[in-house]
């Protein structure tokens, strides 16, 4: 099932949200700012958001999850815009999810299955597909009943988008060997990767992750600095595949930059485990560049869910560099945006798409990696040119002077390498 979900009418399937505030739950997002990410999210899996209905509980009931009087007006509301999707903003266990269907008469979906029919549909690579099926099953595990797993919700639609497997009779044991299955294959992604990354950091290339919010311009960025040909989107999970390019920074330093997959916040954990392979090049990473879509309202709450998720990884003791993109896109004064760029650090604000102050990220790049450079300051025999040109082609040659019998070179080189002009 890789057609775009849409109803029957040939219309993007009308969506009701139900979004929940716990009283005794802490976070950051606001109703309103739940509804309009779940609507994006929406969008994204091809349907369309008609209602929403806000539900501020102090407790979750242990039999309908919402309480009967609101799960009513839930179902009135189903019926008078005819429905074809219920979704909720937090986790639903099998069995509430089987009783909200008793009464609301429709398919009721909640976030983790809603991101996950995303990224079914967004996985290009094998890699990236088998990440998104060993998160499915890990998902559907937990809801098998003693018939096996209800797989009838897959005949069509958002939350449908299910991993391949959609007989009724798959149960728990078929779902748990695949799962082994897929987990021994992407382990073995992993050993091949880390020997890549290993001959990288023999050769002493230092590697650059794009990290951020879903939609902060990573890709964009990406193909900016490294002229790459990434498909870049206005959408949540553009990118689920893991991208590395090759980049030479103004002082002649070889790197090597990856996107990878955007966060969100309150991201499954199940998730996270699943990517784990494609995430590991944030774990591997020398420096972070944390991309911030400065242009969204709610950008310092994404912040923080980055960060959130980098805190997971136990990333957050890496060199990092804050950076304040899509200024193109903001009404603000300079001062705003100078206040701004102080706060976090002395970010670097930036346009990726129109390639705008490039130049100063270029430089905080250079800086943080200066560590990886050395100084060298060498007499070499008059007849290796061979030296001159590996200066030249690898740092930041500062003079080239020529004797009789002897070359003095002094420049700034990957470290690395210096031991090559022992001579």
């Amino acid at each position: 099932m890789s057609q775009e979900l849409i109803s029957n009418q040939n219309e993007p399937e009308k969506v009701l949200l139900v979004v929940i505030e716990l009283k005794n739950e802490e976070t950051l997002w606001t109703l309103p700012e739940e509804i309009a990410e779940m609507t994006e999210l929406v969008a994204a899996s091809g349907g369309k958001v008609v209602e929403s209905v806000q539900c501020r509980l102090s407790k979750i009931s242990a039999g309908n999850y919402i309480g009967d009087g609101k799960l009513q007006e839930i179902a009135g509301l189903v019926a008078l815009h005819h429905i074809d999707t219920v979704i909720f903003n937090h986790d639903l266990k099998g069995s509430q999810q089987r009783k909200l269907e008793e009464v609301i008469k429709t398919k009721t979906i909640d976030r983790t299955q809603l991101i996950l029919d995303i990224f079914a549909r967004r996985a290009t690579t094998n890699e990236g597909k088998m990440q998104v099926e060993l998160a499915q099953l890990e998902y559907l595990l937990p809801r098998l009943t003693g018939k096996g797993i209800e797989l009838s919700r897959l005949g069509g639609g958002i939350g449908t988008l299910g991993p391949g497997e959609t007989k009724l009779e798959v149960d728990r044991r078929r779902i748990s060997d695949r799962i082994a299955r897929l987990k021994n294959t992407l382990k073995d992604v992993a050993q091949n990767r880390a020997l890549t990354r290993k001959k990288r950091k023999d050769q002493g290339v230092p590697a650059i992750s794009l990290v951020g919010y879903t939609n902060a311009g990573k890709s964009t960025l990406l193909n900016a600095l490294t002229d790459a040909k990434q498909v870049t989107k206005d959408g949540l999970f553009t990118t689920l595949d893991s991208l590395s390019r090759k980049l030479t920074l103004p002082n002649h330093q070889k790197v090597v930059i990856s996107d990878t997959v955007g966060f969100m916040h309150d991201l499954p954990h199940h998730l996270i485990e699943s990517f784990h392979a494609t995430l590991e090049v944030v774990t591997e990473a020398d420096l972070l560049l944390h991309v911030i879509d400065v242009s969204n309202p709610n950008f310092r709450h994404l912040y923080q869910s980055v960060m959130d998720v980098l805190l997971s990884l136990n990333v957050l003791d890496k060199p990092m560099i804050v950076v304040l993109n899509k200024i193109d896109q903001i009404d603000h004064e300079r001062a705003w945006l100078e206040q701004i760029v102080e706060s976090y650090g002395n970010a670097v604000a930036i346009s990726a798409k129109d390639k705008n102050n490039l130049d100063e990220l270029y430089v905080k790049i250079t800086e943080k990696l200066s560590s990886l450079i050395i100084e060298i300051n060498v007499n070499v025999p008059i007849h290796r040119m061979d030296l001159v040109n590996l200066a030249h082609e690898e740092g930041e040659v500062v003079s080239v002077k020529y004797y009789n019998k002897k070359i003095n070179i002094r420049a700034f080189v990957p470290r690395h390498i210096a031991g090559k002009f022992e001579v």
